[in-house]
């Protein structure tokens, strides 16, 4: 008789880590946020009112992400009836954010009757988030950030230029 035995385990192969994580999924499962894709977002900002998408980014990358993600519904609570919030899954963030000229993590999107008005990034104190919150839903629509270079139409009069 030997005196090594041999312990046989069961073998599992690693879990895959989820594209969206449990507390960024928590804000539609929970609070009635919706999902938005590129797909999706013009209608469901098209509803009308003030909209609120979260870019969370990736959660080991930048996890104040999923602080933005549980502070979103208290400002939402703290300002009843003033926005809807959208959740943008993370294999889709990358693509929308270039969109709306957003390059950091995590960003707050603000859409108005399917027009933009601002962004707001990163994580905040509760009184500022709040009060830049309020801010941006009572700025005016504006246009998309871009590189800043005027398009100008084939054929249209150089007289604006210098």
């Amino acid at each position: 008789m030997t005196t090594e035995s041999l312990l046989s385990l069961p073998v599992q192969a690693p879990q895959a880590l989820p594209d969206t994580s449990p507390l960024v999924s928590r804000l539609a499962e929970s609070f009635g946020a919706s999902w938005v894709d590129a797909d999706t977002l013009d209608a469901w900002a098209a509803q009308g009112g003030d909209r609120v998408v979260l870019f969370a980014g990736d959660a080991v990358r930048f996890p104040e992400g999923q602080d933005v993600a549980v502070v979103l519904p208290e400002l939402q609570r703290s300002l009843p009836g003033r926005f809807q919030i959208g959740v943008v899954r993370r294999q889709d963030e990358d693509a929308l954010a270039r969109r709306f000229g957003s390059q950091r993590w995590p960003t707050l999107l603000f859409l108005r009757d399917g027009a933009y008005v601002t962004t707001l990034s990163g994580m905040h104190d509760w009184d500022v988030f709040l009060r830049k919150t309020e801010e941006a839903l009572a700025m005016p629509v504006s246009r998309v950030p871009g590189i800043g270079i005027p398009l100008v139409a084939a054929g249209a009069s150089d007289a604006g230029c210098h």
